[in-house]
């Protein structure tokens, strides 16, 4: 049993179990213990993804994101190598489609220098054609460092190592109240009363509750957006070989839909981005009504929902259309059809907003007294885990 520890992290995802990993390997004296509240690690946003490793191409020069993602994918492929995770550094092609998105590409290539990254080639029509013959565009670039992974393997691996080097994994262990003890904290759970010295709070969908239960006040809320994939047919897999990703609208918070070839075979289309009304509702009939009264009165999303009207409108119904979804992709690759998509999975992520509609986007670390939440870390997070946890770390001591 977990009971007085060093340190305590709430959450057993990718980014906790990371956390976790490296307190124990920066101070091997130490006792640290994971709680996490599902019956298994990386249960939501750690393996509800689309399994890219992701190398920092998107990312503002000097952010987090940027630093701890080219980081990142070193280590974490690394780690990979080490531990026999299944993983492929197979590159990916960002298109452009028209003359605007041209000029955009040509910002994100010049992104892309300034954050470090080895290799970048920019295509042509005919060049981009010799490595996704299928795709459809003006120009691309292709970024040879983005690969596949296994993230579930790597969830487990983490989770091994914690254990050889002496920490604790404890799950079944929801946490439903903090009380600060004087110089500590006392940890009421669904496994227990546990106590530690230091707090990292990790826990992704519900990282924003747990630090309020932490006594943590700030205006900022975990907003879920549920991401929902296809699953190319087998006649229509030979249409994507590799990754192929869309550029970047600037009026658009999100990614947009794309192709990722998964680590264990198949190509997967998506994700779309739509209001969930669950913190953990991968399915559109999942609602919970606390949660989503909790969503609704929160003004931040009002505030997106006005700035973004188009958008929402327009995810919403290609949430509910495929032959929607498939007009998206056929901007990539033509020849994709509505009956080459088969229902795939789905992730909800956590997006933290602030109060006028904002969506941060780079990864917010909250430190207080003896606690540190990590409050918004969307992707890469899982690609950048490794060197998240080197920076808290690093914060701590």
């Amino acid at each position: 049993m977990l009971k007085k520890q060093d340190h305590l992290v709430i959450g057993g995802g990718i980014v906790g179990l990371a956390v976790a990993r490296e307190l124990l390997l920066r101070k091997p004296d130490a006792s640290v213990g994971v709680l996490e509240k599902e019956d298994g690690p990386g249960r939501h946003q750690s393996t509800h993804n689309s399994g890219v490793l992701h190398c920092g191409l998107y990312y503002k020069p000097g952010s987090l994101k940027a630093r701890l993602a080219v980081r990142g994918i070193r280590l974490m492929t690394d780690f990979c190598r080490k531990n026999g995770v299944a993983h492929e550094i197979c590159g990916k092609v960002v298109v452009a489609t028209d003359e605007a998105e041209v000029e955009r590409l040509r910002d994100l290539e010049t992104r892309g220098q300034q954050n470090g990254l080895d290799g970048l080639q920019w295509l042509d029509a005919a060049q981009l054609r010799e490595i996704e013959p299928h795709a459809a565009g003006l120009a691309a670039l292709r970024v040879p460092q983005e690969g596949i992974v296994d993230y579930q393997a790597v969830c487990t691996a983490l989770v091994r190592e914690i254990e050889s080097l002496g920490g604790t994994f404890k799950k079944n262990a929801r946490v439903v109240a903090i009380h600060d003890n004087l110089g500590g904290w006392v940890l009421e759970t669904s496994a227990g009363e546990f106590e530690a010295r230091y707090l990292i709070n990790c826990a992704g969908l519900f990282s924003d509750r747990i630090a309020a239960l932490a006594g943590t006040k700030n205006d900022i809320r975990i907003v879920p957006f549920r991401g929902e994939y296809f699953e190319l047919a087998p006649e229509a897999r030979h249409l994507v070989r590799h990754l192929i990703y869309p550029v970047p609208d600037p009026a658009f918070p999100f990614l947009g839909v794309h192709f990722t070839r998964l680590i264990h075979g198949g190509i997967e289309a998506g994700p779309n981005a739509v209001l969930a009304l669950a913190r953990e509702g991968y399915l559109k009939s999942e609602i919970h009504p606390l949660e989503a009264a909790e969503t609704l009165a929160f003004p931040g999303l009002w505030n997106f929902l006005h700035r973004y009207p188009s958008m929402v409108w327009d995810e919403g119904r290609r949430s509910f259309s495929k032959n929607l979804f498939a007009a998206s992709l056929q901007k990539l690759v033509p020849e994709i059809r509505p009956e080459h998509l088969a229902p795939g999975g789905s992730g909800v992520r956590a997006q933290a907003m602030s109060r006028d509609g904002t969506l941060l986007q780079d990864f917010h670390l909250v430190q207080k007294p003896r606690a540190l939440h990590v409050i918004n870390a969307p992707s890469p997070a899982a690609t950048a885990s490794l060197a998240i946890a080197e920076e808290i770390v690093r914060r701590l001591y």
